[in-house]
């Protein structure tokens, strides 16, 4: 209501000073002497020269935007809206054979330009004055380092300047470019390089530094993280250009620096036209789609514009709230949400019937390493089963893509869930040899933040004073950040041609240990010293190191430098479908140690209770190696 009474105002404001623009452009035409002749034109024609002139500014939504916060956009939103106005008005001068000098239309849009920016301009100025912005005191605010002199940083600061109520402002910029070194960037001075943030955070007092780079790799945050530990502020960041979608900066956006910042990668390059090609205008199906993969396969996929997409997960809660956020981002999206279990093979064929999707992303499964282990018939039933019933049913009702999201545990799996999910891939590439489906399946490591993964437990351990749990001062694994496994699992799914197992490039393993160092300082603590980091032992089935490649499967390269292709090792459909018939009955009529027993018959890799203590880690697996060839 407030922001209506301002454009009733602004409405009305606008009437009086269109009117004087064109009496002040007559009067300077003229120097004072205006010609009868021409005031009359202009009285004759005052109606309809108004008209015009306010649908040109209502057209270019300027009694809509939040002038407050107004910029060199909205500047240059005005000068449009006066010059397509004072066009608008000489056309229909022109049309009713009524003339006005030229120089009388440049005059015009020239004060109407200074008329009417100055108006909106002013109600920025006003309300800096009246919060105290313009003249700030030299105490009572946090000062901000902010470390970027791009454009990025520059819409830092202004939205610092625009938010007075949090208190801060930018006082200081840090930039490595030379050229940049002395300017001042909106009232900011560009004062040192990264090597000087400690001194200049020391000497003007900083309370807080904020990362404006959005471009920088991963290795330059880590870099620059690294020195700026070496301060006593607290750190901020704003997100990659990959978080922001629309481009724009915003205090919102501004976060504290996480572990993804530090241990992703470089931002993935997506063959758009390619994944457009088998999503847009297309059925789409996510199972576990509440889940942390599934979730972000929903949300990314929405971006392509599906026909309809649907999740189905077993869990209501996860698939509401992925549900309300997709549908406030995605007004257009026809989404659909199945709440049913993958293991009720008469549940799913019905869903299958109704929805005929064209592509499947299936991300339902049990994953929790120790859990599987203590419930192998559980694993079995979901990720075995049901993932059988899901293949058969998209090769039953045409499924045009399937893509299955595995894991690094299937390959010479040490525990239950890791040799269930290796059954899948069998499923996968046996099936596709009798099928029009084109089934695969991506392979990768742990993902960070994920539902389970080790990031929450730490984080969690920290928040009550620890200690953080390690299991082996040595364990290793591969990390990436889910929006990037997604992005590749996407483009691995425009690549199928059926039956390959496509292997994502995880780059460089981590040690756990190093990980949990790590979120204890980006936690504000020294470890060891504030909180303490205990080694309990490996779990049961736990490996000190996961592989991505099994020994026989090879690899060879794709288009996409990122995503490998391991050849297909299974193609006996109908013995497998034996083994899990056998299965059945053993999970039916056995003990957990039976289950555990059969597993090996059928992934002749598994070996139960065999945890790899391995002290010589090598960090070049074969993916890495052979991938470099």
């Amino acid at each position: 209501m407030k922001n209506r009474k301002k454009s009733i105002l602004l409405f009305f404001l606008d009437i009086i000073l269109i009117n004087l623009s064109y009496l002040l452009a007559l009067y300077l035409r003229f120097d004072g002497n205006i010609e009868i002749k021409y005031l009359t034109v202009y009285m004759d024609n005052t109606l309809m020269l108004t008209v015009i002139k306010l649908v040109a500014f209502y057209y270019f939504k300027l009694y809509r935007s939040v002038w407050r916060y107004a910029s060199v956009g909205e500047l240059i939103n005005i000068i449009a809206a006066c010059i397509m106005a004072n066009a608008g008005a000489l056309s229909y001068l022109f049309i009713r054979q009524a003339h006005l000098p030229r120089s009388v239309y440049i005059i015009a849009t020239m004060i109407d330009i200074i008329f009417i920016g100055g108006t909106r301009f002013s109600i920025r100025a006003l309300r800096r004055i009246k919060n105290g912005s313009i003249v700030p005191t030299r105490n009572g605010y946090r000062k901000i380092m902010i470390i970027g002199g791009g454009d990025a940083g520059a819409m830092v600061i202004r939205e610092y300047n625009n938010h007075t109520q949090l208190n801060s402002k930018p006082v200081v910029i840090v930039d490595d470019d030379e050229k940049k070194q002395g300017q001042i960037i909106r009232g900011v001075p560009v004062l040192g390089k990264r090597e000087e943030i400690p001194r200049l955070a020391e000497e003007m007092g900083i309370d807080e530094i904020v990362i404006a780079i959005p471009s920088a790799g991963r290795k330059d945050i880590r870099d620059i993280v690294d020195v700026c530990r070496k301060t006593k502020c607290k750190l901020k960041i704003l997100p990659g250009m990959y978080e922001l979608i629309d481009g724009q900066v915003s205090i919102k956006k501004i976060r504290d620096v996480q572990i993804e910042d530090l241990l992703g990668r470089e931002e993935i390059r997506l063959n758009v036209d390619e994944i457009s090609t088998y999503l847009k205008d297309k059925v789409v199906l996510v199972t576990g789609g509440g889940g942390s993969i599934g979730s972000e396969l929903c949300r990314q996929i929405a971006r392509f514009k599906p026909k309809e997409l649907i999740i189905l997960d077993i869990y209501e809660n996860n698939a509401y709230d992925i549900q309300n956020e997709l549908l406030m981002n995605y007004k257009d999206l026809n989404l659909k949400v199945v709440i049913a279990s993958i293991r009720d093979k008469k549940r799913i064929e019905r869903i299958m019937k109704e929805e005929k999707p064209h592509v499947i992303f299936h991300a339902a499964a049990h994953k929790h390493v120790p859990l599987m282990e203590n419930c192998p018939g559980e694993a079995i039933k979901n990720n075995v089963f049901g993932t059988l019933n899901l293949a058969q049913l998209a090769d039953k009702y045409g499924v045009k893509r399937f893509v299955m999201i595995s894991t690094d545990k299937a390959v010479n799996p040490t525990n239950v869930m890791g040799a269930s999910k290796r059954i899948c891939e069998m499923i996968i590439q046996s099936i596709n040899e009798i099928s029009n489906t084109e089934f695969v399946a991506v392979r990768f490591g742990n993902v960070l933040g994920s539902n389970g993964s080790v990031i929450p437990l730490f984080k969690k351990q920290i928040e009550e004073g620890g200690p953080v749990t390690v299991t082996h001062p040595e364990v290793v694994r591969y990390f990436m950040t889910i929006p990037e496994a997604v992005r590749l699992v996407i483009q691995a799914g425009a690549m199928a041609k059926g039956g390959e197992i496509f292997i994502l490039d995880m780059g460089e393993p981590v040690k756990i240990i190093d990980l949990a160092k790590e979120l204890i300082r980006l936690s504000g603590f020294e470890p060891n010293a504030d909180i303490p980091i205990k080694i309990i032992g490996l779990r049961p089935g736990e490996k000190l190191f996961e592989e991505l490649l099994l020994d026989e499967e090879g690899i060879s390269q794709t288009e996409h430098d990122k995503i490998f292709i391991g050849k297909p090792t299974f193609f006996d459909y109908k013995l497998l479908l034996k083994s899990i018939d056998s299965l059945k009955e053993v999970i039916k009529n056995g003990n957990e140690e039976d289950i555990k027993s059969y597993l090996e018959t059928i992934v002749p890799t598994y070996r139960k209770d065999d945890t790899i203590h391995n002290e010589n880690i090598s960090l070049n697996t074969n993916l890495n190696i052979q991938a470099r060839h």
